[in-house]
């Protein structure tokens, strides 16, 4: 299948990447800048210039695609204002790709957040929040769903709080990063608030699963840890760092404050069934373990 990406140089697209490329597959990914076209050219990955707004970019690439994989996002997280414009970029290209591929039957996969549901982890029958935060990646994720009534095989793979890799990436990151800046690895409350967890190319093969036979209109949980205690994190976080570990204010955390502090567990027991999806890389907890001072 030749199949095109957006977001293909991220932690998980990478990853993606190099998956799709590994079971034998074609890719085109979109590029931003010379860095990234180099990277997807040394991955052997063909490249279309062009940013997530380049929306005629983005129509061109899946009309001459066999399937689509959706997964780029805005980096700027630093205030709610940010987030909001992340969010409306992302909406609009995916409102593009979807209309490219009306009537084709053809593959469109895309990235969203596993939900939190209060006293229990979270199924992949659970919709997926549409106020708060970041309500609204959940709201432009179910609308793109929908379009499986318009004869676009659509489906989300819903990705933990932390996609790690080598101990970075996610929220897990997040954190570490918010250690080195302040000098103390913090977490909000009292830290028994669980996050869910997967590595970087477990959630690869998943993606490539899901472009390969998942149903249209139909969402899969990339979980391999179903919560890791915050805590439990910062632990890791500090003894790795050399740095106190307590709790501090949500604030710290920036726009993300209240998610950190939400307890937010996952199962994945219908994604593992249905699709044969099985994790084999290494936990967070054990992922961290690789940090550096």
């Amino acid at each position: 299948m030749h199949v095109f990406v957006t977001g293909g140089t991220g932690t998980i697209g990478t990853a993606v990447v190099a998956e799709l490329l590994g079971a034998g597959h074609t890719v085109e990914a979109l590029a931003r800048s010379d860095a990234s076209a180099r990277a997807l050219q040394q991955a052997g990955a063909a490249v279309r210039r062009g940013a997530l707004d380049d929306l005629a970019a983005l129509r061109d690439g899946a009309e001459r695609a066999q399937g689509v994989v959706s997964l780029a996002f805005s980096r700027d997280y630093s205030s709610p204002e940010a987030l909001t414009r992340g969010m409306d970029e992302e909406q609009a290209a995916l409102e593009v790709l979807g209309r490219a591929l009306v009537g084709s039957d053809r593959p469109l996969v895309t990235v969203s957040g596993t939900p939190w549901v209060p006293g229990r982890a979270s199924t992949e029958d659970d919709p997926l929040p549409s106020d708060g935060p970041v309500g609204q990646r959940g709201r432009t994720v179910t609308a793109l769903l929908a379009l499986a009534g318009q004869i676009v095989r659509t489906s989300a793979v819903r990705m933990p709080r932390t996609v790690h890799e080598d101990g970075r990436g996610g929220f897990a990151g997040l954190l570490t990063e918010a250690a080195r800046r302040t000098g103390v690895a913090g977490y909000p409350g009292d830290g028994s608030q669980r996050w869910p967890a997967v590595h970087a190319r477990d959630a690869a093969v998943l993606f490539r699963l899901a472009l390969e036979s998942a149903p249209a209109g139909t969402a899969w949980h990339a979980v391999a840890d179903e919560g890791d205690a915050v805590r439990d994190v910062a632990a890791v976080v500090g003894r790795r760092l050399g740095l106190p570990v307590r709790s501090v204010p949500e604030e710290t955390f920036g726009p993300f404050g209240p998610v950190f502090a939400m307890d937010q567990p996952a199962s994945s027991a219908r994604t593992r069934e249905v699709l044969g999806w099985q994790p084999v890389h290494p936990s967070l907890l054990d992922d961290l373990e690789l940090l550096q001072p």
